[in-house]
């Protein structure tokens, strides 16, 4: 049965930032309260870690709000409808993605949760291949399933990583091998040569897993062009933060391995004889999808798909690299302000950069953006611990995880934000380090 909702109109005139393709974006009202007095509109400048939901992707899912019913669970009208949308929207995902025919499409709780569902179904002896620069969602949960891992040096050039990889694998034992790789820092911004290290990894008998969390919300991410075997990535990162995520890829382990959680929906038939249960598990997406399906986050993901693709991303991208380039010289200019990167200043990036300033806390300068500027962003160490460490030339007991004193600033943005808001970003800097950082 072919779904159709009918969505309310959108007053697009309320948004005139659409008419230079900037997506209108929930929040865009948003006042925030200044130390000082008064308020200002609140600049959202923390993309990396969830953007705002687009007003495209909030409108479908109120537009289906009233139609909410089980999913595989019923023959009423609802819940047949909402099985209906359910699959629809994996079709609309996979094809977003460029899947290959006989790829399976999990819907999961985020990348992570993917991650982890993906290092539960590796074959026994699996070797795993992950530079240690990567974020902790991609960097940890193949330890934490038992799986041998070989973590990779931070490389200092995409062609360094290519090379680095080719010597690891040859240097490999005889067995299962996966690379897993960023395709985006959610540090520095930095694109990885995803293409050619999976072109490194094929030839060596290796699998390839896209961490596409950074990737995704700033280009097109095509699993078949790329040369991976899977795609993982977060809804609340691509304009639609419903608490759903997404796997994507090579269906041969993932129907080979024990589900990832037990329960209705992933079993198939459950007989009760003699004391004992038997279980026959399903061997389709359903083997990972137990329990009640998140039918509203995967019809957000499948409503941010449409309207990323809709929008055009040739134009999308044509935007953020004209504001990323103009907020990139605006902090260069200001003295005592260091970009940090791992590929060095020329190298390709999304709408997402990491700084220090000379006299200032990283926290105590972020909070004065906050309550001084309404500018929110975020300090730390953003959960790739060693890279943040590498790239501050930090030794390695000097922090002490989150609570250490050595942090970085981060900026993120995308397809919502107003080139004002990054212009006043730029201002308060300019200011703050001019000042300089009140005594306590």
């Amino acid at each position: 049965m072919p779904v159709t909702l009918t969505t309310p109109a959108r007053n697009t005139a309320a948004h005139p930032g659409a008419a230079d393709c900037r997506l209108p974006v929930l929040g865009d009202e948003v006042r925030a309260p200044l130390a000082g007095g008064g308020e200002i509109g609140y600049a959202a400048l923390d993309y990396a870690a969830s953007a705002p939901a687009l007003r495209a992707v909030w409108d479908e899912v109120a537009a289906y709000a009233p139609y909410y019913g089980s999913v595989h669970r019923g023959a009423g009208h609802l819940s047949q409808l909402s099985t209906d949308l359910y699959e629809e929207s994996r079709r609309t995902v996979a094809a977003f993605l460029g899947c290959r025919p006989d790829d399976e499409l999990i819907f999961t709780r985020s990348t992570t949760d993917s991650l982890n569902l993906l290092a539960g179904a590796l074959p026994a002896g699996t070797q795993v291949f992950v530079f240690e620069t990567e974020h902790h969602a991609a960097l940890l949960p193949w330890a934490h399933h038992g799986h041998t891992v070989s973590y990779l040096p931070a490389p200092r050039s995409t062609g360094q990583a290519v090379a680095t990889l080719v010597t690891a694998l040859a240097d490999a034992a005889p067995g299962p091998k996966l690379l897993c790789v960023t395709g985006a820092s959610n540090v520095t911004g930095e694109l990885w040569p995803v293409a050619e290290l999976a072109t490194a990894a094929r030839r060596a008998g290796a699998r390839t897993v896209l961490d596409a969390a950074q990737l995704a919300p700033h280009r097109p991410v095509d699993i078949t062009a790329l040369g991976v075997d899977w795609v993982a990535f977060s809804g609340h990162k691509l304009y639609a933060p419903f608490g759903a995520g997404v796997l994507a890829g090579r269906a041969d382990w993932l129907r080979g391995a024990r589900p990832y959680l037990a329960g209705g929906g992933a079993s198939r038939a459950v007989t009760a004889e003699g004391g004992a249960v038997t279980v026959e598990w399903q061997d389709n997406v359903a083997r990972h999808e137990a329990g009640s399906p998140n039918v509203i986050g995967a019809c957000a993901i499948a409503a941010a798909c449409r309207a990323l693709t809709g929008a055009g991303f040739e134009r999308l991208v044509a935007r953020e690299e004209e504001l990323l380039s103009g907020l990139r010289a605006g902090l260069a200019s200001v003295p005592g302000v260091r970009e940090l990167s791992l590929f060095g200043p020329q190298a390709a990036r999304v709408a997402v950069l990491s700084f220090v300033v000379d006299t200032w806390p990283s926290e105590a300068f972020a909070r004065a953006l906050s309550e001084r500027y309404g500018i929110g962003v975020r300090d730390g160490l953003f959960c790739a611990h060693p890279l943040v460490r590498t790239l501050l030339g930090a030794d390695q007991e000097a922090a002490d995880g989150c609570e250490g004193p050595l942090k970085a600033i981060r900026v993120s943005f995308g397809a919502g934000t107003p080139a004002e808001h990054l212009e006043r970003l730029v201002r308060a800097v300019r200011e703050l380090v001019a000042e300089g950082q009140p005594a306590a």
